[in-house]
């Protein structure tokens, strides 16, 4: 794992752990283009797993992390993640699947930050 895909993953857990009080147990993430792709694991605290045994606690968890979530991102990028990438963080994609407890956010930004490509630059736009 590279040292800016290690330091992206620990502003995210930072951040999770401070607003849920608990982050993630793992992240796996990739950049690719101007995504940064995060599949995070072992996220609920024991409230949240003991809440989400019925159908109706599974809903209320995954409304109220994914809006969470949302909202936090609609105000601003966290601390460093923007410096990190090189490029302008400019929208948050999430969602939880509860019953296994595993977690996908899609961050957003304005330009390429995938290492593995020429130079950055905007994405492509579609043809």
């Amino acid at each position: 794992m590279s040292r800016q895909i290690h330091e992206f993953n620990d502003i995210i857990r930072k951040l999770r752990k401070n607003l849920f009080g608990k982050g993630p147990e793992r992240i796996h993430t990739v950049f690719v283009n101007n995504m940064a792709i995060a599949t995070l694991y072992g996220n609920l605290s024991p409230s949240e797993q003991f809440i989400a045994r019925t159908p109706e606690g599974r809903e209320m968890v995954h409304a109220a992390r994914t809006r969470m979530i949302q909202t936090v991102y609609a105000s601003a990028a966290p601390e460093g993640m923007e410096e990190l990438v090189g490029a302008k963080f400019v929208h948050l994609f999430s969602d939880i699947k509860v019953e296994d407890d595993i977690a996908v956010s899609v961050f957003l930004f304005d330009q390429v930050i995938d290492q593995q490509s020429m130079g950055g630059g905007k994405p492509d736009e579609a043809r």
